[in-house]
């Protein structure tokens, strides 16, 4: 019998920053951001006009694009992305593979925009030999915002790989068996899962059969 009494959840409620959704997206929008810094000019290269002779007219001015000083930066940021897309579904272990990939991309991102940072002329070499047919030439280079950009986007991408570890723990299980574990742990099944369910977990019970309404 019910007498008007309230029962409340014993689940602690997910924190903000350990949301699923919240920390999936914050991944994917800094992947992404570094991605996209690569599609960008990271340098301006003034040749010798002494080393180019009549060609300086037309070659003398090189916009080096992210892709081109630092190639390693474009494949770091998609595993990355990868990485928190893996994350948001795996299980535990899995969630500490992914997160530890994210985490070396994530170095690997900052070592290699860091690297063009230090000396971008040596970064501008594979270009202007390709445009000019130079290798190891004099030139002066003009770095833009943009690596600097990336190192910040990298290491707090590093970070957010760190906050998916505690994260996970507020986050739902799965597999069938934790699903149906929690299920006989709780009356009334599936319909009763304690704690708030953000978008990714609507959809996975959506994908299962269960309507989350």
């Amino acid at each position: 019998m019910s007498n008007g009494t309230t029962v409340k959840s014993s689940s602690p409620s997910v924190p903000r920053w350990a949301r699923k959704s919240t920390l999936v997206l914050l991944v994917a929008v800094l992947a992404l951001a570094v991605f996209g810094t690569t599609t960008q000019t990271w340098m301006t290269v003034s040749l010798d006009p002494d080393q180019l002779g009549q060609a300086a007219s037309e070659q003398n001015v090189l916009q080096v694009q992210g892709s081109k000083a630092a190639t390693t930066v474009t494949a770091l940021a998609l595993v990355a992305l990868a990485g928190g897309l893996a994350a948001s579904i795996a299980g535990r272990i899995a969630r500490w593979i992914a997160s530890a990939i994210i985490l070396l991309a994530s170095a690997g991102i900052v070592a290699a925009a860091a690297t063009v940072l230090a000396d971008p002329l040596a970064a501008a070499q594979g270009s202007i030999a390709a445009a000019t047919g130079i290798t190891g030439g004099s030139a002066q280079v003009e770095v833009t915002a943009l690596p600097a950009f990336a190192v910040v986007a990298g290491i707090l991408l590093a970070l957010s790989a760190l906050l998916i570890i505690p994260a996970g723990r507020y986050w739902k299980s799965r597999t069938k068996y934790d699903t149906a574990k929690n299920d006989a742990a709780v009356p009334g099944g599936s319909a009763a899962a304690a704690g708030p369910v953000d978008e990714i977990d609507s959809w996975d019970r959506l994908s299962r059969g269960d309507d989350p309404t």
